[in-house]
């Protein structure tokens, strides 16, 4: 069955007997019958036409894909495999712009972050209708890499954005095995899932400006075969932005989830473990409208990576790392990892050794670089290099060429 055909039929089960019987006089009580079959098999008609198609590539890097085709570099993310390997992704395009002609770049790095090296590239059709971006990494408990990405068609409003994967389960291999692409669900993913105390996998899954309830909490409680949506926090309309939200399962169980917004920050508190929400109302950290990273650390403490002064909104500078030893009620340190204008993005992992590592990136379409910032939680305590692991600025990628916006 074809998509056309796929919607006629979901029109006559919905009661619209135009598209098939328009100039037939159709006995009533055959028509009612037939459409309650294609209900009764909605679920198989529905696999067999995708929200949207898988991308059109998915392998090593192309010509056309080399750092210096590259007007635009940004959103980075980073996972650490169980032996150390290295990994990073962001998404970059030729012309110098958010736009169709971006795709998801995977590189890594056997040498602590000393050289990278390239070896994957989501690209759905090059220069369009379809885009992928915003992706994001994680090293899953039993030692798999995800590669998470957004795909949305640019011609066709009717087609849903979309989270996408792949997977490894040998990712300290330079060149593993990756399983095919899968659509998870609707909507963006672009910060780091957590595994709640029930053993559950969460991911914080958007829906963006046109839904309420967007910022959503989807789980899987069978290793990631499958996810299940089970609640949703809503932005007020006049706030509401990317929301780009992350997940805190604080001391008493609670869910804490902290969102970005037209203000910087807001927050909410699920005590059923994420099935209801409250409105999101604004936190007590001053922010600017951008990403943020929240993540527990090894200690119990909260690590938290922001813009500027604890009680300042900065804009996209000065990029600082907090601790908080209250699950988030207070906060204190303050390392910091880049004062330049044109940083943001920070994503990253700690280490069962202690060290964690931070990405971000620097100048989109001007410098267009990704860098790394290395460190430990004693540093961030001081608010100066203390354990002497502290390394800033550096780089992951520099792209160069690329050519003007179309």
């Amino acid at each position: 069955m074809n998509a056309t055909e796929y919607k006629q039929c979901s029109q006559l089960a919905a009661g619209d007997l135009s598209p098939m019987f328009q100039s037939h006089r159709i006995d009533v009580e055959f028509t009612l019958m037939y459409a309650a079959l294609l209900l009764s098999v909605g679920t198989v008609l529905a696999a067999e036409v995708p929200a949207s198609p898988p991308p059109g590539y998915c392998g090593p890097p192309q010509a056309e894909h080399a750092v210096t085709n590259r007007a635009f570099t940004g959103i980075p993310s980073l996972a650490v495999a169980p032996q150390g390997r290295l990994w990073a992704t962001w998404y970059a395009g030729v012309t110098p712009a958010e736009d169709l002609n971006n795709y998801v770049v995977l590189s890594t790095s056997g040498d602590n972050g000393v050289t990278w090296q390239e070896v994957l590239v989501v690209d759905p059709d090059a220069g369009g209708p379809v885009r992928a971006f915003d992706p994001e990494l994680w090293v899953a408990p039993d030692g798999r890499l995800f590669v998470f990405w957004a795909q949305m068609d640019k011609s066709c409003s009717d087609v849903k954005l979309g989270v996408w994967c792949i997977e490894t389960s040998d990712p300290d291999a330079v060149k593993p095995v990756w399983s095919p692409p899968r659509r998870i669900g609707d909507g963006v993913m672009m910060c780091k899932p957590v595994v709640l105390s029930g053993g559950e996998w969460a991911l914080p899954i958007s829906r963006w400006r046109a839904h309420d309830e967007s910022v959503e909490i989807v789980v899987s409680t069978d290793a990631g075969k499958t996810w299940t949506r089970r609640g949703g926090c809503n932005v007020p309309q006049d706030v509401r932005q990317f929301d780009e939200h992350m997940f805190v399962e604080r001391e008493d169980g609670s869910l804490w989830v902290l969102v970005r917004t037209t203000y910087g920050i807001g927050e909410s508190i699920s005590t059923d473990r994420g099935r209801t929400w409250p409105e999101l109302t604004p936190s007590a950290i001053p922010h600017t409208p951008a990403r943020f990273f929240i993540r527990r650390l090894g200690s119990g403490s909260l690590l938290l990576v922001k813009h500027g002064p604890l009680d300042t909104v900065s804009g996209r500078s000065h990029l600082t790392a907090y601790l908080s030893k209250d699950d988030g009620t207070t906060w204190s340190g303050g390392l910091l990892l880049d004062e330049r204008r044109g940083v943001s993005y920070p994503d990253g992992q700690q280490t069962p050794d202690g060290l964690i590592r931070i990405i971000y990136d620097h100048d989109r379409v001007g410098d267009r670089e990704i860098l790394m910032a290395t460190f430990r939680e004693e540093d961030v305590a001081a608010g100066r290099p203390v354990s002497g692991a502290v390394r800033l600025r550096q780089p992951v990628s520099k792209a160069t060429g690329g050519q003007e916006k179309r």
